[in-house]
């Protein structure tokens, strides 16, 4: 039984938020469950981890701080890269749940965006915390060895570290192997490691409540809203000359999915097939989404001034008359209206 003076175990929770988006993307795009973590149910699980921990009724056990740590692109580059919507979503899901939101501006070093200085942020708020509002349990949910520091130094002032920790490896979209494990001598440091990719597993395995509780049950809301318009799904596609241009900005399209894999895909529309991503759906689940299904798109230009498809959504097959099986795909201006 825990031997503080209040029977009340105060837990603060911090994330790394790169480390966590990364974890909610493998559940949702790469895992059988096909959904994303649910903080809430985040918070639950941790309340009874805890508990379980410090031989305390789960009542006793309570998130009283909760932080989120994340490098975050400013306004211009996250409306160039169509994440404007994402970053607000995820804003108001933080906002919603009292957990607040520290971030920094990403930096651009030899042409990619890195994160500078997240760790050292969280590490003086967690142990500032820990001090000043004698948190009894801090709980990380984070993988790097950068953090090794803050946890022998809350393990100097009597607060007990719980880190939630995942180990798993996949392919991404270009074939490369990506890898997520915690640091061993992170592992080492900590008061309670929790080995959450076993936890989850054997939990859905056996129907726990408390693991079932960590996903989201319903579909990721949408970018944009869906069009009032009728989709151009039986105008009879023309066959192609030569190849077929997307068309200008705006243009709205017909095609079919060609490639599918960890949250990205392309529309078939030669020369050159169009990149989209789950952000650039007006309606329903990418996971949903099968390869050779049929979409109607409308034609913009990503962050590197390329063609990409926006606002895609599942359609129809459109309606092929007799010996029409070599149609190609096309693009309309506007329902039944070929460029």
């Amino acid at each position: 039984m825990n031997q503080m003076n209040s029977p009340l175990i105060r837990i603060g929770v911090f994330y790394d938020g790169n480390y966590f988006l990364k974890i909610s993307d493998y559940y949702y795009f790469q895992h059988d469950r096909k959904a994303r973590i649910s903080l809430e149910g985040l918070h639950e699980f941790i309340r009874h981890q805890v508990a379980e921990e410090e031989d305390v009724d789960v009542r006793m056990a309570q998130v009283t701080d909760a932080h989120f740590f994340r490098g975050r692109l400013s306004a211009t580059e996250a409306r160039e890269k169509d994440r404007l919507f994402h970053d607000r979503l995820l804003d108001d899901i933080l906002m919603n749940l009292g957990i607040c939101t520290h971030y920094m501006p990403l930096k651009t070093r030899d042409g990619r965006l890195q994160e500078k200085g997240i760790d050292v942020w969280l590490s003086l708020e967690a142990l500032e915390l820990a001090l000043h509002k004698s948190l009894d349990v801090v709980v990380l949910i984070a993988g790097d060895s950068d953090y090794v520091p803050l946890i022998r130094k809350l393990n100097t002032v009597g607060t007990r570290v719980m880190l939630l920790n995942w180990d798993f490896k996949y392919e991404d979209f270009k074939g490369e192997t990506r890898v997520t494990r915690a640091s061993q001598h992170l592992l080492e440091q900590v008061t309670y490691p929790v080995a959450m990719h076993d936890v989850i597993d054997r939990g859905l395995r056996a129907e726990d409540e408390v693991v079932e509780a960590l996903f989201v049950t319903q579909n990721e809301p949408a970018a944009y809203a869906p069009s009032t318009a009728a989709a151009p799904v039986h105008v009879k596609p023309v066959r192609a000359a030569g190849p077929t241009m997307a068309g200008p900005v705006g243009t709205v399209g017909i095609s079919t999915i060609k490639n599918l894999k960890n949250g990205f895909g392309f529309v078939m529309m030669p020369p050159n097939n169009l990149f989209f991503s789950y952000a650039d759906l007006t309606e329903g689940d990418f996971n949903d989404l099968r390869e050779g299904d049929w979409v109607e798109f409308e034609v913009g230009r990503n962050h590197r001034d390329e063609d990409c498809a926006r606002k895609v959504r599942k359609v129809q097959p459109p309606q092929l008359g007799e010996h029409d099986d070599d149609y190609e795909p096309v693009a309309v201006a506007a329902v039944g209206q070929e460029l």
